[in-house]
């Protein structure tokens, strides 16, 4: 059974660093991948979707011939179900490309969902004290769409700006304000980095044990 939590949890990770792989016509699963500097956040995720995961993270390491140097990364699969089929033919075209899917301000209402995303791909800018959110190359109607949905859903004010290609949301500093105030108490302990909050005084969810 997957909760209500749950979805909303996964909703924000496809539109973050998740990704969505075809198991059958009908079903796909769930490859969550992170650095290790984010380990407790994948297996806050982890615990939060326990009863549909394979197994706990495990511990990668990649050698990159080019900077000489070793990455370690985390990663971890969910099991293959219908309800992740049916959000792979929602957030991928035909070609595996991902997409901004047609329904997205039916899909994206949750706080927790903008939450994850923003734990995913977003960065806070201290000294301008302004956020953004990194986004694969989406169609300019894509873009649009997004920012409808985040007006409507959420009324959050959003500019889309290009960085080295990619486009990005740009949230200037009362937007910042207003959107920290809507999902600190979301953010996890682990990924307070992201963020200008206390995490003494905020209140927010802490990460279950990633033992």
């Amino acid at each position: 059974m997957i909760t209500k939590r749950q979805k909303e949890i996964i909703i924000g990770t496809i539109l973050g660093d998740g990704y969505l792989q075809k198991t059958g016509r009908k079903n796909a699963r769930l490859k969550l991948e992170h650095s290790e500097k984010q380990r407790d956040y994948i297996f806050w995720k982890y615990q939060e979707l326990k009863n549909l995961m394979q197994d706990k993270p495990k511990k990668i390491t990649r050698y990159n011939p080019k900077w000489k140097r070793e990455y370690i990364y985390y990663r971890c699969q969910t099991h293959s179900m219908p309800f992740l089929g049916k959000l792979k033919r929602y957030f991928y075209d035909d070609n595996g490309k991902k997409v901004i899917p047609t329904n997205i301000k039916n899909l994206l209402k949750s706080e927790l969902s903008l939450a994850v995303w923003y734990m995913d791909n977003g960065y806070y800018y201290k000294r301008d004290e302004v956020i953004y959110i990194y986004l694969p190359k989406y169609k300019e109607e894509e873009l649009e769409s997004l920012k409808l949905v985040l007006k409507d859903n959420f009324d959050i004010e959003i500019k889309v700006i290009y960085k080295k290609g990619y486009p990005c949301i740009y949230l200037n500093k009362e937007e910042t304000k207003k959107f920290f105030n809507m999902v600190g108490k979301y953010i996890v302990e682990c990924m307070r980095y992201k963020t200008p909050l206390d995490p003494v005084t905020t209140g927010g969810e802490k990460p279950k044990d990633s033992t």
